[in-house]
């Protein structure tokens, strides 16, 4: 049997982060809510560990996205296949990605989709034309980290 996962990135405001890739992956911003509800009234979860974000209560330093179409938990918004947990660190990013994000665009769609992600935030870095084996922009998320659209 196929082991479930989740990629995790390291961020400085998590609840951000996840905003910005739900909107740029067409995801959707994981509810924790009426399980945060449930921690604080039974005293388990205090004030401190939880910000309201868009009218929500969430985890202060913790954001996670799923597909829209995978299945997840009511109670703690979290979904139970293709997922990206967004988790604040102390440290600041220093150096290069060891593993980024392809967002694919539909034929013929790069320029529409690199517009879009700019819109979101993103930021052009390099772009890439290697003719027959491929046409991508490398591009920066609002926390700088990188990205390619293709």
């Amino acid at each position: 049997m196929a082991m479930g996962w989740k990629l995790v990135v390291d961020t400085a405001d998590a609840a951000a982060q996840a905003e910005f890739w739900a909107a740029a992956l067409e995801y959707e911003v994981e509810d924790p809510s009426t399980l945060i509800d449930q921690l604080l009234a039974a005293g388990h979860l205090t004030d401190e560990a939880v910000l309201e974000r868009d009218g929500r209560r969430t985890f202060r330093g913790f954001a996670g996205i799923r597909h829209p179409d995978d299945p997840f938990d009511p109670t703690s918004g979290v979904g139970h296949g293709r997922r990206i947990l967004f988790q604040d660190v102390p440290e600041h990013k220093t150096v290069k990605n060891r593993l980024h994000i392809d967002i694919h665009a539909q034929r013929g769609g790069l320029d529409a989709l690199v517009e879009r992600l700019e819109a979101l935030g993103a930021t052009r870095v390099t772009e890439i034309d290697k003719g027959p084996a491929g046409h991508w922009w490398v591009m920066l998320d609002p926390e700088r980290n990188e990205f390619c659209a293709s």
